[in-house]
Parts: structure tokens; sequence; C-alpha cells
């Protein structure tokens, strides 16, 4: 057995999606996007987003559709999205189905119920929003959701704004 620098399994640069490798060194945030169904608190990681301000301001956002949240906005139509912090690495992996989060991801914070859906405390911000009208469609191999501002509270980071870069949270400071 010999021990290299490089990933084994991972295919020669030229061999990878290069709209990928692009999206890969374009920073993103980190948010986590809820709802409420049935009674039930559901969520989902999400870094491909983008807000777009107008009258309303929108949301834009792209979202595994095999996720449970995508199954529930469907019914829902509304949801929260939490602008994650520093601190919030390992909850952004619980939600994202990448680290182990026995009895729920939601048990990794504390949340207050809103009529959109769930908001952690100790959020950098967040965005209550409503479904367009219409269908969800699809951005490539992702679900797109679009959706109308409702609410928005701008909190101060404690330990500044998660990001993700080139496979590797990052610590953004404003």
């Amino acid at each position: 057995m010999s021990i290299h620098s490089e990933h084994p399994f991972l295919p020669p640069p030229d061999d990878r999606y290069r709209v990928r490798r692009l999206r890969g060194r374009m920073p993103l945030p980190v948010s986590v996007w809820t709802t409420e169904l049935d009674g039930r608190p559901v969520g989902w990681t999400v870094s491909s987003v983008l807000l777009a301000d107008g009258d309303p301001g929108e949301v834009v956002g792209l979202l595994d559709e095999d996720s449970e949240l995508a199954d529930a906005l469907q019914q829902t139509r509304t949801f929260a999205v939490n602008l994650l912090g520093w601190s919030h690495r390992n909850l952004a992996d619980a939600f994202a189905g990448v680290l182990p989060a026995p009895g729920g991801a939601f048990r990794l914070g504390d949340w207050a119920d809103t009529s959109w859906g769930p908001v952690l405390a100790g959020a950098t911000g967040w965005v209550g929003a409503r479904l367009v009208d219409g269908e969800l469609g699809h951005a490539g191999w992702s679900l797109l959701v679009r959706a109308a501002v409702e609410h928005v509270q701008v909190d101060a980071p404690a330990d500044g704004i998660l990001g993700y870069l080139h496979g590797r949270y990052r610590q953004l400071e404003l």
C-alpha cells in the first residue's frame, strides 16, 4: 500500500464536469431551508442560493429533488431560509445528511416556530418565503425553487458567515 497526495477515486481533471469545477471556485453561502409539514419540521442544507432585490424580493435556490424538503415544499408552499454562521458547520452537515444526528438534525440547535418554518436561534439572518405560483422547475440536475420574500431578519454574525468554496467550509468575515 502506498500513500498518495491525490484522492484515489477522483477522476483526472480533464474527465470531471467543467461546470462543477468552475462552480467549486465560486464562494457560496451556506443555509438551511426549513418548513413544517403535518406538525413535523423538515429541513435541508442549501448552498446554491440567490436573493434578488425587488418588490417583492425573491429567493432562488437549487435543491436536491430527492430530498424530503422538496416533497414538503410541494404541499406547504412556504419555508424559512436560515443563513448559517461559522459555528453551524456540524448543523449544515447534519441537514445535508453527511453527519449523524441522533434524534434528528433539529436537535442540534434551538429553533423558533414561525409562519414559514423553524428558524435557528443564532442564525446570521433569515428569510420567510412563499413559492411563486406554478410548478417547481429544474435547473441542471437540481430542482429550481423560486419564492417571494415575505419577511427578512438580519442579525450580526457572532463568528462570521459560513461559506462553501472548493469542497470545504470557509469562515467569511464581514
